[in-house]
């Protein structure tokens, strides 16, 4: 039966479509060989539109192919190749010939937030789904997602299909599409209005992170303190005072976002070790970038490839709430990608933006010695600075604010200029 079966055959409703050819659809696509499944799923995505009129559950059928994207036909998924290179995820090393499930289940266990579809209209601007516009909000809404993990699960943490635990369903309600979520789409594209970015726009790495910096504070559960390090600096005594609460020297969780634009068109090779031993540090929160229209959440390497999370996958809207029903437990398990992807290191794009999460000062301490030494002195081209206190020409004495962005305005990073990427090209 072809895919394109007139819709007034079918009995014009999604009854009719009956699970005898939902489940030839499924026999179908596990014969379809590895590397052309994903292009299927591209093109289902791209004529989706049409193909909806004609099948009322296609949507299911994206899902479907999108969980099956990484499963073998016949044999293991390709997530992770057979090789002798050590496998990186967030700070915690592999083996693929070993600890395979342990690394597929880690990859499972980060919150995945991609496009959804059907939630409230974002204010008055008429749109109910993200699709095609909203992937670097979702990474760095996945960005968020693993600090809220790592201060309140511990990295050591792995998800279940059954897992109930209260902190993690409050975790992704806070990540709902709805305009009472603290971290949802809705506050985050609206803040983004209010500094000159329309809804429905894309938004570069840095945007993002000077938008969620503005957003934070207003969560007093966690109470981050969020810096963006601009013009390759990172300014230590600046962030140490911006994380100690005044009087009793409290230390406030750090989110550090440092914006980088590596190359001009393309990624300059003098670059990847950097970036290779940055997944390796215990902080690494990951990094988000990509190329306009398409931003990927990247949380670890192998060999000479990155790992990375696609928020590409569009979703309906709906509530975990406390996992009560079979639709809750769905809702649940599609925050949640069974299997990674890669990609060549050469082909990540050069503006993308580091994350940092420091729960306590000794850990800050433990990765400003580590960035010294790993990423500065041990490296001939540096993916950026660390300096103890802010240099002599970059102070401003009307301010005295800058580059750690811990009072700077978003006005002062211009969001509402043509092009959103504001900081220096390494070369």
């Amino acid at each position: 039966m072809s895919l394109f079966v007139p819709l007034e055959l079918l009995g014009g409703r999604e009854g009719v479509v009956s699970g005898c050819l939902m489940s030839m659809i499924e026999r179908w696509v596990r014969r379809v060989p590895f590397r052309w499944r994903r292009y299927l799923l591209w093109i289902i995505h791209a004529l989706e539109p049409y193909l909806s009129i004609v099948f009322g559950r296609l949507h299911k059928l994206c899902k479907m192919i999108a969980c099956m994207a990484y499963e073998g036909a016949l044999g293991e998924p390709e997530d992770f190749p057979k090789t002798d290179e050590p496998v990186w995820i967030l700070g915690k090393q592999y083996s693929t010939h070993k600890d395979l499930e342990e690394i597929r289940k880690d990859v499972q266990s980060r919150i995945w937030l991609t496009y959804r579809r059907g939630f409230v209209q974002i204010g008055d601007s008429g749109y109910t789904s993200d699709k095609g516009w909203g992937c670097m909000l979702r990474c760095g809404q996945m960005v968020l997602a693993e600090a809220l993990l790592r201060r309140h699960m511990g990295r050591e943490w792995t998800w279940a299909p059954e897992t109930k635990d209260e902190t993690y369903l409050k975790i992704l309600h806070m990540f709902e599409d709805h305009k009472l979520a603290t971290f949802s789409l809705h506050i985050i594209s609206q803040l983004g209005v209010d500094e000159g970015k329309p809804i429905g726009e894309w938004y570069g790495p840095n945007t993002v992170a000077q938008v969620l910096r503005k957003l934070t504070p207003f969560d007093e559960w966690n109470n981050f303190s969020v810096n963006v390090a601009m013009d390759n600096i990172v300014i230590m005594d600046e962030i140490r005072c911006s994380c100690q609460t005044e009087g009793d020297r409290t230390w406030r969780p750090l989110l550090l976002f440092i914006p980088l634009r590596l190359g001009l068109a393309e990624m300059n090779p003098l670059y990847f070790s950097g970036i290779k031993k940055y997944f390796k540090m215990p902080q690494s929160l990951g990094l988000i970038g990509g190329k306009p229209n398409h931003a990927s959440y990247f949380i670890g390497f192998v060999g000479d490839e990155v790992v990375y999370l696609d928020p590409h996958t569009t979703q309906e809207a709906g509530t975990v709430g406390k996992k009560m029903t079979e639709e809750e437990e769905d809702m649940d398990r599609s925050h949640h990608c069974n299997f990674a992807q890669r990609m060549p290191l050469e082909h990540l794009d050069p503006s993308l933006a580091l994350c940092f999460y420091c729960g306590t000062e000794k850990e800050f301490d433990d990765l400003c010695n580590r960035i010294r030494q790993e990423l500065i002195d041990a490296e001939k081209t540096p993916l950026f600075e660390l300096v103890p206190t802010r240099p002599a020409y970059m102070r401003d004495d009307a301010t005295g604010t800058g580059a750690s962005g811990i009072s700077m305005d978003l006005e002062d990073h211009r969001l509402d200029s043509e092009d959103d990427e504001e900081f220096e090209v390494l070369q």
